[in-house]
């Protein structure tokens, strides 16, 4: 079994991989964790190499090794660039994810009526299960 974990950096991220490898740890999974860089305008024009996920590795090394500490025996790592939903869905349709754990930061309002959230359209769009776990149990809030 595949758990993806999609994470953000935000301040909910280790909440949500303790979570994740809870869950992993308690059926036997591999546990994936996965970061999209958005992209971002380039005020020289140029397309942003490699360099940009250099910032983020730190973050991720924490993360693995949180889930590892916790007990989850497999966790593997990726980051990739593009817009968070749809890469985060074939992330989940390539590794053969079979559950997708992805955290809600409860937008709402006109934000979540004029864009929706990446959770959402997670929930909406992916063809494995799809978990989302509110922030209050992240402890987020």
């Amino acid at each position: 079994m595949t758990i993806l974990c999609p994470l953000d950096f935000s301040a909910a991220s280790a909440g949500l991989v303790a979570y994740a490898a809870a869950l992993a740890v308690a059926m036997g999974a591999e546990l994936r964790l996965l970061h999209v860089c958005e992209p971002q305008e380039d005020p020289t024009g140029q397309r942003p190499d490699a360099t940009v996920f250099a910032p983020c590795n730190g973050r991720m090394q924490a993360l693995q090794a949180a889930a590892q500490e916790a007990g989850v025996a497999n966790v593997h790592t990726g980051m990739v660039r593009g817009e968070a939903a749809p890469e985060i869905v074939a992330e989940a349709t390539r590794q053969q994810a079979d559950l997708i754990v992805i955290g809600a930061h409860g937008q709402t309002g006109l934000t979540r009526f004029l864009m929706g959230t990446t959770a959402e359209i997670v929930l909406r769009t992916a063809r494995c299960a799809t978990m989302l776990v509110r922030a209050p149990l992240l402890n987020e809030e």
